[in-house]
């Protein structure tokens, strides 16, 4: 009988032994599933760093798309029939959004009647105006007023076609300010110019550093 009671609290002891290992396991099992939940962050400075450059390169590129599609845009002159407002080379801010052209401003056209390439002129006369161009005594009427052009650098030479006496609806008249060597409204080639053509109005001269300057 002793013998017995003596392997029964073996037995006993024994299994009061295992069950805090068994605990153990269980607790270190439920802590590792813990660690792996865990969120690593990397709190090195550089990778900040590049993250916030990256951050701010971004928003830059979305806000200069956003600018030259809606805004504004940079045209490159071409030529000398805007001497000597404009120079060959010149490199000009327009601006394009909500814009109507008015008279006397400097306007980007995409393309003309007969010319494909982007020409830039100024505004004489807009739809619904009345037009003289007296090119003998090298004036411009605009509604029965002489209008004042200092911007003009040479005499002002006749073209091959036939100026309206007053413009049409949705168009305008544009000329040159080297009116000696300007291919503008005053020729077939050009014509009168559809407002839909309009790029947008040349507001400065941004490059060279030399030139920068407001238009008006």
């Amino acid at each position: 009988m002793t013998d017995n009671k003596k392997v029964i609290n073996n037995s006993e002891e024994s299994t009061e032994q295992v069950q805090p290992d068994d605990k153990i396991e269980e607790k270190k099992e439920k802590e590792e599933q813990k660690e792996k939940e865990y969120i690593v962050v990397n709190n090195s400075p550089s990778v900040g760093t590049v993250y916030y450059l990256a951050h701010s390169v971004i928003i830059a590129v979305v806000v200069i798309i956003i600018l030259l599609t809606f805004f504004f845009r940079i045209v490159n002159v071409d030529g000398r029939s805007m001497m000597n407002t404009l120079l060959d080379g010149d490199k000009v801010i327009v601006t394009n959004f909500m814009y109507e052209p008015k008279n006397n401003d400097i306007v980007v056209i995409s393309h003309a009647e007969e010319y494909d390439k982007p020409i830039i002129k100024r505004v004489i006369a807009t739809e619904g105006q009345t037009l003289k161009i007296d090119f003998q005594n090298e004036r411009v009427y605009v509604d029965g007023t002489l209008i004042d052009e200092p911007y003009v650098s040479s005499e002002l030479k006749e073209g091959n076609t036939e100026i309206p006496e007053v413009i049409p609806e949705g168009k305008v008249f544009v000329m040159g300010d080297n009116r000696l060597d300007s291919l503008d409204s005053r020729y077939s080639e050009i014509g009168l110019i559809d407002t839909d053509n309009i790029i947008g109005k040349a507001q400065f001269v941004a490059l060279p550093i030399t030139r920068i300057q407001y238009l008006y």
